[in-house]
């Protein structure tokens, strides 16, 4: 949009006291920042228009390099630990002023954008970033104001990203070179040492985790969510590889959004203005939204091509597994702009249980519901990680635990209210195995879940008979349209009985033993929720 001279009469860092002898790029359209990244060699075009950069040494967040001050705002009300790590107040202060002085004579990219489709809960975000393709990151998955709003821009919280600048750990109170500092009550984020983009978005999904919840009662969620032609909510939570992405994407709904929304007394809204999609072994019969969305102004992460040609090899692993991209959300045919639904009908837990256990769908009352949000339950199997020989356990709190400032209580308490409020369905669905665990039973048919996601969304399971499981109390019907009545309850499609006892005991206690970490800040109305073998 425009370029500020060191001499400007009115600076967008002004408020900083930030003062740099280089440019100062503001508020660029997406073609003008893909012209200076690749003139500043960040980057190249791919055969679609895509821009292709690299991270650096980071690929991914660095959870352990991630801080939020503690001061008065936050001491008691931060849920302190390995995820939320301490910073204090002087170190934040003195890392500023230093990253202000390293800033002073590079040309800087600043974005003002913000992030809630909801006007009533939008955060204004000022983004000052050294790297051009990172400013148009901030463009594609930030919400974009228009011309009229940017003229009476106020802002509320700054992002300020210099992937060259490195700490000094001695000095500055870090563990490693590369940080991501979170300072509530000053309403700004110091990330350094790290180009991998997401620490950005990451880092207002942290702070928007805080405020809602803790200022708003305002449930934060990470999730992604679609919408029907009546109006019909659909909730999606899950971790990696249960399939939240794909389960979501429906032709006959449209997409509120893929990852991080806000549950008001109103309805559902998408904190964001794009999607951050894994694109490792992407292909067009797999996910041809994705696929058609990487064009002029999408980004593509940590990818490679092939030989002799601009186009992307997606099964390329030399860089990293976690190859992304990253596309504002009206790339995405079906949808809905502006990013806000009705309160959810129905929400999905979505979990890949590698031990052949949970039933492929089932109901959870309140009480569930609230423990196994807080559980946030999947496996991993061998193969997706290096040194995963058998089925792992994992949980992650509310499906987000990194990035959850607030005990996982309060979430799921939040969570609970609302849904005995709006008389919500909450269905756990377990896109893993059946018939034995992994390397003995088989994955859930895809078409499978999909009937069994489309009945309830449609209502058909409400008259259907429901049976209560041994070992986790939930309700799971006996039949549902198009799916074998077998199916529904994994212990009939284990060859022996017994051994699904004995599997479904183990993983029951499994979830026992998880929750006490939870246990003295959790209520009796959530403890309600546990296994009851």
């Amino acid at each position: 949009m425009q370029d500020l001279a060191l001499d400007a009469q009115t600076s967008p860092l002004d408020f900083l006291d930030l003062h740099t002898t280089g440019k100062i790029h503001y508020n660029l359209p997406p073609a003008e920042l893909v012209e200076h990244a690749l003139a500043r060699n960040e980057g190249s075009l791919t055969s679609t228009g895509a821009l292709m950069a690299d991270t650096g040494k980071f690929t991914g967040r660095s959870p352990k390099d991630r801080y939020i001050v503690k001061d008065a705002k936050t001491a008691d009300s931060v849920w302190w630990g390995d995820i939320n790590i301490p910073f204090e107040e002087e170190k934040f202060d003195q890392l500023l002023e230093k990253m202000k002085q390293f800033l002073a004579d590079k040309d800087l990219f600043v974005r003002d954008a913000y992030a809630g489709a909801d006007p009533e809960y939008r955060l204004n975000i000022r983004v000052v970033n050294t790297w051009a393709w990172h400013n148009l990151f901030c463009n594609n998955m930030f919400l974009r104001p228009s011309a009229e709003e940017l003229e009476n821009f106020e802002n509320d919280f700054t992002i300020i990203c210099a992937p060259g600048f490195q700490a000094d750990p001695e000095v500055d109170g870090t563990k490693s070179s590369n940080f991501a500092i979170l300072n509530l009550s000053k309403r700004m984020i110091l990330i350094g040492g790290t180009g991998y983009a997401g620490e950005m978005k990451k880092g207002i999904f942290s702070v928007l985790n805080y405020l809602l919840p803790h200022e708003h009662q305002t449930l934060s969620m990470h999730c992604s969510a679609n919408v029907g032609k009546d109006d019909d909510t659909a909730i999606f939570f899950g971790l990696s590889g249960t399939g939240k992405t794909t389960l979501s994407a429906d032709p006959n709904r449209s997409l509120i959004g893929d990852d991080e929304h806000g549950w008001t007394e109103n309805g559902v809204f998408n904190f964001e203005g794009g999607c951050y999609a894994k694109v490792i072994d992407l292909t067009r019969e797999k996910e041809p939204e994705i696929w058609d969305a990487i064009k002029f102004g999408s980004i593509v992460e940590n990818t490679r091509f092939k030989a002799g040609s601009r186009e992307v090899d997606f099964t390329n692993k030399s860089v990293t597994e976690n190859t992304r991209t990253a596309y504002p959300i009206n790339f995405i045919p079906n949808a809905k702009e502006p990013s806000i639904a009705p309160v959810p009908k129905n929400i999905f837990f979505l979990t890949a249980d590698a031990f052949g256990v949970i039933p492929p769908i089932s109901r959870l009352n309140k009480s569930q519901a609230m423990y196994h949000f807080i559980s946030g339950y999947t496996a991993k199997v061998a193969g997706t990680e290096m040194g995963i020989t058998e089925p792992k356990l994992t949980f992650s709190a509310c499906f987000g635990a990194a990035f959850l400032p607030l005990h996982p209580t309060a979430y799921a308490t939040l969570f609970g209210e609302k849904m005995e409020k709006y008389q919500t369905n909450v269905w756990l669905i377990n896109t893993g195995w059946t018939g034995g665990p992994y390397g003995v039973g088989s994955r859930m048919k895809l078409s499978y879940t999909r009937a069994m996601i489309t009945a309830a969304l449609e209502g058909k399971l409400d008259s259907v008979e429901f049976k209560s499981h041994r070992y986790f109390g939930f309700d799971v019907p006996q039949t549902c349209p198009e799916v074998p009545s077998e199916v529904l309850n994994p212990r009939k499609t284990w060859k022996n009985p017994e051994d699904y006892d004995l599997q479904a005991s183990k993983l029951a206690k499994s979830f026992i033993e998880n929750f006490k970490q939870f246990e003295d800040y959790a209520s009796e109305d959530i403890l309600k929720g546990a296994p009851n073998f």
